[in-house]
């Protein structure tokens, strides 16, 4: 197979992969805790091995970013279909088209901010998407214990593991970095303990002590880009 072919598969694979909206160039003020965002755009509700925590959230309009964080979420679950190819996964809340406060966050303000839902396997290790409905605030309410189980799903660690750390090269690619990762600390010893363990621990950058909220259900991530004054 001569270069130039190879050349075209690869970008017949990266096109569909980026909304039309994510080829727009967002604009950040100030802080994830105290900034806005200008030219936001919506993750897309689904994909090949991903979807969005609730349709409702996306119809309201609960699931938009930046849009270099956009490409880099896309290009991360791109590369997931590779490395992880038996696994699904599912993103949370981001924040408004134009950021700011979007409740019950205390941060989420400006486009750089985003949830993932803990990926999960069943009592058959079988990959499921979290189990999120109205009456759990769309898994934002689900309970793991100390060893990540929850009623018959348990959290897969390896596959969380993966996510960030395609999550941190599709950043680097992109000329980005991951600027925070936050989950649950005991979860923390769990995630070191995977095949990725020893890069997450050199190349990522994670809450110590304790959050505002447990992050056992979810794990949120910061993007290091670069923003204007607020």
């Amino acid at each position: 197979m001569n270069i130039l072919r190879c050349a075209f598969i690869w970008l017949a694979c990266m096109v569909p992969a980026l909304s039309c909206a994510a080829q727009a160039k967002s604009t950040c003020y100030g802080t994830v805790a105290n900034g806005r965002l200008e030219g936001g755009v919506s993750l897309p509700a689904e994909g090949r091995n991903f979807s969005a925590y609730s349709a409702l959230g996306v119809s309201l309009g609960r699931t938009y970013v930046h849009s270099a964080v956009a490409d880099i979420i896309a290009l991360a679950y791109q590369q997931l279909e590779l490395t992880a190819s038996d696994k699904v996964f599912v993103y949370g809340e981001t924040g408004w088209k134009k950021g700011g406060r979007i409740r019950p966050h205390r941060t989420h303000k400006n486009g750089l901010s985003v949830d993932f839902m803990v990926p999960v396997v069943d009592a058959q290790g079988v990959s499921r998407p979290l189990p999120g409905t109205v009456s759990n605030k769309f898994g934002y309410e689900i309970d793991f214990d100390a060893q990540g189980r929850f009623a018959d799903y348990r959290i897969d660690f390896v596959a969380l593991a993966e996510h960030l750390y395609q999550l941190d090269l599709a950043a680097k690619a992109k000329g980005r970095s991951l600027a925070l990762v936050i989950i649950d600390p005991p979860y923390q010893a769990k995630l070191f303990a995977t095949p990725r363990g020893s890069y997450l621990q050199e190349h990522l950058n994670f809450m110590q002590g304790k959050a505002w909220i447990r992050h056992d259900e979810h794990y949120h991530v910061d993007f290091a880009i670069s923003c204007k004054k607020n």
